[in-house]
């Protein structure tokens, strides 16, 4: 027997817990895979259907997280009205499967690449990720957020959105209705944000590399940054990559330094036992390890390759295979989430991450014009 207690929403929906039997499981990950399968044919068949319309040029640039969401809401809310959606819960895989494409992502992440732009972007990720931070941190503080979720909202922020937000819950053990919170604001701010920068770039009158810059260090998801990317350009795009890609090598430095504040600090100050390292490196994220770890094997396989082009086509087929896990995961989020989790959270994480990207853009954009003002890509 399930040992979760049922929200108030699904008892006032009539919806009772169900121990998990393989045929529900079975019929969960039908479900999942059905949606994943749907949003990767949305994703070809709108554009190719609005070509030549006025929504065409929009529909050409919406990336797969916005379908998968989406469909993923509407799936919950079918499968609630049935009062099915307990029993198929067990196989809404979210924390899995966006590991996996997380882990996947490092093979995309050639560092050898970062080296075109290091000291650049290696001091924009930094000064970015401390600054967007820490002021989330306060602002958060300020309204007297919990600290777990203080801790998703900042790290979403200031690096990768949704893959930080999961190391992020991993590292300070946030509660699963508060990770899918985070990662519908991401996408929620995320998609105006790929139209708004490049626009935003042509009136400032910004320089591709300041504009790359610009666009990487501040749009949250990296589908979104590339599709900004290619928005604004072939020479903004591979600026955007390179700086989004060291914010991402990041990911593991903040997960550490999380683990340990909230092992020494946050649970220490109730009084419990005093945690050892053993206890930080059981709340350590180990897939933040297999995300370096994919990164240093793609590298080194891509140097050494000697069909440069084969080698190419190989990580290809990594990526490939990693969007399919990602649109799994933003699937199951819409499945898994619940508009109680939204009630109780109330309108100060709305507050908190409006207040935060706006920070973001300004600082982004002072820091951008400073650090690649002379950047010749």
């Amino acid at each position: 027997m399930s040992s979760e207690a049922p929200s108030r929403a699904e008892i006032d929906s009539g919806e009772a817990p169900a121990p998990p039997s393989w045929p529900w499981i079975v019929l969960g990950a039908v479900v999942v895979l059905g949606l994943a399968a749907l949003t990767q044919f949305l994703v070809t068949w709108v554009p190719e259907v609005t070509a030549g319309t006025g929504f065409g040029q929009v529909a050409d640039s919406i990336e797969f997280p916005v379908y998968a969401i989406i469909l993923g809401f509407l799936g919950n809310v079918i499968l609630s009205a049935l009062r099915i959606r307990r029993r198929l819960a067990p196989a809404f895989r979210t924390e899995f499967f966006i590991k996996t494409g997380v882990v996947l992502l490092g093979a995309s992440i050639n560092i050898a690449v970062i080296v075109r732009a290091a000291l650049p972007s290696i001091a924009q990720a930094v000064l970015m990720i401390s600054g967007v931070f820490f002021f989330t941190w306060w602002l958060a503080g300020l309204l007297h957020l919990d600290d777990k979720l203080r801790a998703l909202l900042a790290s979403a922020l200031s690096i990768c959105g949704v893959s930080a937000a999961i190391a992020a819950g991993g590292a300070v053990k946030a509660k699963k209705e508060q990770l899918a919170y985070v990662a519908s604001l991401v996408i929620i701010f995320a998609v105006p944000a790929i139209f708004l920068l490049p626009w935003l770039s042509g009136i400032l009158g910004l320089s591709p590399a300041v504009t790359g810059a610009w666009i990487g260090g501040n749009i949250d998801t990296t589908a979104a940054v590339s599709a900004a990317g290619a928005i604004a350009g072939e020479e903004p795009l591979q600026i955007a990559t390179i700086v989004k890609v060291t914010q991402n090598a990041l990911m593991g430095v903040v997960a550490v330094l999380l683990s340990l504040y909230f092992t020494f600090r946050v649970e220490r100050s109730t009084g419990g036992e005093r945690p050892g390292w053993g206890t930080v490196w059981e709340r350590f994220p180990k897939f933040v390890l297999g995300f370096i770890a994919a990164s240093i094997i793609a590298t080194i396989f891509l140097s050494a390759a000697a069909d440069p082009d084969g080698a190419k086509a190989a990580i290809g087929v990594v990526n490939n295979l990693r969007t399919w896990f990602l649109v799994l995961a933003f699937v199951s989020i819409g499945l898994e989430f619940q508009a109680s989790s939204v009630r109780e959270a109330g309108w100060q994480p709305v507050v908190v991450f409006a207040g935060a990207t706006v920070f973001n853009l300004v600082l982004g954009l002072i820091l951008a014009s400073l650090l690649f003002g002379n950047f010749q890509v």
